[in-house]
């Protein structure tokens, strides 16, 4: 097995193994358990200084206000323990009589809507990209527009990279197997996990020592064969449905995707087939506090409306639009995307959503995104620049950082640059599962929520500020780490050290004890 196909097989693993989903959050490592909420000083990692605050600061006090935070994302199970008690729902709506009471244009949308469905009940799953939705609609005349080419390149790109990993996990696949089979022949025990291998003896000819050495490795990394498997399902889906110019999931919807006018469709199962990310999203919000259950959540007077926008694959722009829109019509506060794509053909629909929202104050926290790539080049949509180059008010993009405050500070796969404003915890964040289950996870997509979860509590106890001092908060009260020498994070290659300030606006990382120091301060006009 060569090197390279090693490494991208290694690199596969070790990030699968970190999410491993359990019945109990009891079972999760406690050095993950909520790091997010504390406090360096108290706790040695970089946390939000949360529990401190519930401690110090907001001990006694009460909310002045419910916030509602919509959670546009993939669906959420709005039934887990950990959560059910703060879903949102909309009071001017009677539910499954198969009409629009409250006239807003959804039917029976009780805790949101989902605009990747019928009204059968039938749920997009898994879609292709939007560069292989360009590469499919554009004319054979127009091939040669940047907007084709980019597409094109990025189709090569990724194409390259799953065959790659098909081959790697095709290799490994083989060696593994002929290692157990040579373990088998000389022990008699049918090897599948590091358990079953520490029945096997240590002494025998070279062979049966480097098979048995080869399993150990493996092993003591976080391989485990239901991993393996599961690289293999996401590989194959990739290249059979998200890659292929033939697959069109979008006619169970039957809507036309380029219309944004055409808006009578979806239906109300919010959670849809595939709710695990946005869980995860809402439940470091709003997971239930101190319930002795699962994880607690940052904001206690929160409500999550749910909205589905987003499959196994690239969300379409005029989703993203109508769901914007819709948050901001029922009444949201705040919208989480912890969603992005490389491509945006109908960006403008997006825009015409972003200054509704800008004009009715309501902030939008966005991912920054995994590829770790600088978004001031590289942009990932949607985006906090309209197409005629000026910014909303009202946007925060967030980058993911870990516990230390050292050269690994900015997490290994975040998106960075000077659109990013500010960095929020997003490395081993445990959180919620579906079917009350619960994980660990990697990735901007809880550090976004980790923002909106803080802005929430603001608003619900500073009920006066408006977003631009909610937003002027959060970005000027952050722990600052300006000369901190840290890796650039980076796709692959060699990392380069960088000063902390060059990757995001305010070389800070969110502090909820601080803002919250800064929001009484604004609020009394000291």
């Amino acid at each position: 097995m060569s090197v390279k196909h090693l490494l991208i097989l290694l690199s596969l693993i070790v990030n699968t193994s970190l999410q491993a989903q359990v019945k109990s959050a009891k079972e999760i490592d406690s050095k993950y358990l909520n790091w997010h909420n504390q406090d360096y000083t108290l706790n040695k990692v970089v946390g939000i200084s949360l529990d401190k605050a519930y401690q110090q600061l907001l001990n006694g006090k009460k909310p002045q206000k419910q916030i509602i935070v919509a959670v546009i994302d993939g669906g959420v199970d709005i039934n887990h323990e950990d959560l059910k008690e703060n879903i949102w729902v909309n009071e001017d709506e009677i539910a499954n009589n198969g009409i629009d009471d409250d006239k807003n244009g959804y039917v029976d949308d009780i805790h949101g809507w989902n605009f990747l469905g019928n009204r059968k009940g039938e749920n997009v799953n898994i879609e292709t990209y939007e560069f292989i939705r360009i590469m499919r609609e554009t004319p054979k005349d127009q091939q040669n527009t940047p907007v084709y080419l980019k597409a094109k390149q990025l189709y090569d790109k990724e194409m390259k990279s799953q065959m790659e990993q098909k081959e790697s996990l095709e290799r490994f696949s083989s060696v593994y197997e002929k290692a157990k089979a040579i373990v088998m022949a000389n022990s008699g025990i049918d090897v599948h996990n590091a358990d079953d291998l520490k029945k096997v003896k240590k002494s025998g000819d070279s062979q049966f020592i480097a098979a048995r050495k080869f399993l150990e490795q493996r092993y003591s990394i976080g391989f485990t064969e239901k991993i393996l498997e599961s690289l293999k399902d996401s590989n194959a889906k990739k290249l059979k449905y998200q890659l292929s110019l033939e697959f069109d999931p979008r006619k169970i919807v039957g809507d036309n995707p380029h219309d944004i006018t055409d808006t009578n469709y979806g239906n109300n199962d919010v959670a849809g087939p595939r709710a695990d990310h946005g869980t995860a999203v809402a439940g470091v919000i709003a997971a239930i506090r101190n319930n002795n259950l699962g994880i607690d959540g940052i904001a206690t007077h929160v409500k999550i409306m749910v909205i589905r926008t987003t499959p196994d694959g690239d969300e379409r722009d005029k989703d993203v639009a109508l769901g914007i829109r819709y948050a901001v019509e029922n009444g949201a506060h705040i919208i989480n995307m912890s969603f992005g794509k490389d491509l945006s053909v109908e960006k403008k629909w997006v825009d015409e959503s972003v200054r509704l929202a800008e004009q009715k104050g309501v902030l939008l926290v966005h991912a920054a995104g995994n590829d770790g790539v600088n978004i001031d080049v590289v942009e990932n949509y949607p985006s906090d620049r309209y197409l005629n180059g000026t910014e909303p008010a009202n946007w925060i993009e967030v980058g993911a950082s870990g516990q230390k405050p050292d050269t690994k500070l900015p997490a290994s796969f975040s998106n960075y640059g000077q659109h990013v404003d500010l960095f929020a915890p997003g490395v081993n964040i445990a959180s919620l599962d579906t079917a009350n289950h619960y994980n660990t996870h990697d990735g901007t997509s809880l550090a976004a929520p980790v923002v909106s979860g803080v802005a929430a509590l603001l608003m619900s106890y500073y009920p006066e500020l408006t977003t631009q001092q909610i937003i002027q908060v959060l970005l000027q009260s952050g722990t600052p780490y300006p000369k901190l020498k840290v890796y650039q994070p980076k796709e692959d290659g060699k990392p380069t050290k960088v000063r902390f300030n060059t990757l995001s606006k305010t070389a800070s990382i969110l502090n909820a004890y601080q803002a919250i120091e800064m929001a009484e301060r604004m609020r009394s006009g000291k």
